[in-house]
């Protein structure tokens, strides 16, 4: 019987006791190194949200280690809030940390490509008069319509994101329904849109009262920011967003190259 389950009792193909490899004679704490593993397999999703680890007890016996030291592995996840205790019912796989690539795209395809059924919170939805800062972003004149959007992205039930975005109010102007059911980036290709290029900074910050309660974390909790102008093949800026992301539940993805 193996040491990971799902929640239905069916055992996995991920057995702790063959997977995770302790080695003694490191620096790196045993602990640190069990945790580490077990981690990766969330993130990879070998052990999907569901998965029942059982008892520390048992897991400590196969994998040759004492139960503190697994104890202590197991709260380390549970600390990230990829696992959680539960009584009667051992620890169990709560959330894997969603891992998108710096790409044009949009989150909601992101997140729908691997599985993280999005869903969407929408809290604004209107067109007002650009304002002269808003106007320079977008390339346009102080006082033309701007669609301004503030939602709040899900992904498999748990907040993640809270997005801003203003566009000019011409491209599109999609009811909040169709916005809960799609992502900008669709409904802007849809309208004919061909986005083409953007500039985007990635930063950080900490969480405020506000964003406590839309997403879900402490107040002064590391938040990641993007900030993104996107722009058409004539380059027209055809959005500018500021996002802000939970940094216990998503991170940027990105692959760099040497000079050939």
């Amino acid at each position: 019987m193996t040491s990971i389950q799902r929640s239905s009792g069916r055992s996995t193909a991920w057995d702790p006791a063959t997977e995770i490899t302790v080695d003694h004679t490191s620096p790196v704490p045993l602990y640190f190194q069990v945790a580490s593993q077990i981690e990766k397999a969330i993130d990879t999703g070998s052990l999907p949200v569901g998965t029942r680890l059982d008892n520390e007890i048992d897991l400590a016996a196969r994998l040759g280690l004492s139960r503190p030291t697994v104890r202590q592995a197991i709260g380390s996840l549970v600390d990230k809030g990829l696992v959680v205790r539960k009584r009667g019912a051992g620890t169990q796989v709560v959330f894997n940390r969603v891992k998108r690539p710096l790409e044009l795209t949009s989150l909601y395809d992101d997140l729908a490509r691997i599985d993280q059924k999005p869903t969407t919170r929408v809290l604004v939805n209107e067109v007002v008069p650009a304002s002269a800062e808003v106007a320079q972003r977008l390339g346009i004149s102080e006082g033309d319509d701007v669609l301004r959007l503030e939602r709040v992205r899900a992904a498999r039930g748990e907040p993640i994101a809270r997005m801003r975005n203003e566009l000019p109010a011409a491209l599109i102007q999609p009811s909040s329904e169709t916005l809960e059911e799609r992502g900008l980036y669709q409904l802007l290709r849809s309208a004919g849109v061909r986005l083409h290029a953007a500039h985007q900074t990635i930063g950080a910050r900490v969480a405020t009262e506000e964003d406590s309660e839309l997403l879900d974390e402490p107040v002064g909790a590391p938040l990641l920011t993007m900030e993104r102008t996107t722009y058409d093949q004539e380059g027209k800026v055809v959005e500018y967003a500021s996002h802000v992301y939970r940094a216990s539940r998503y991170s940027f993805d990105l692959s760099l190259r040497g000079e050939s």
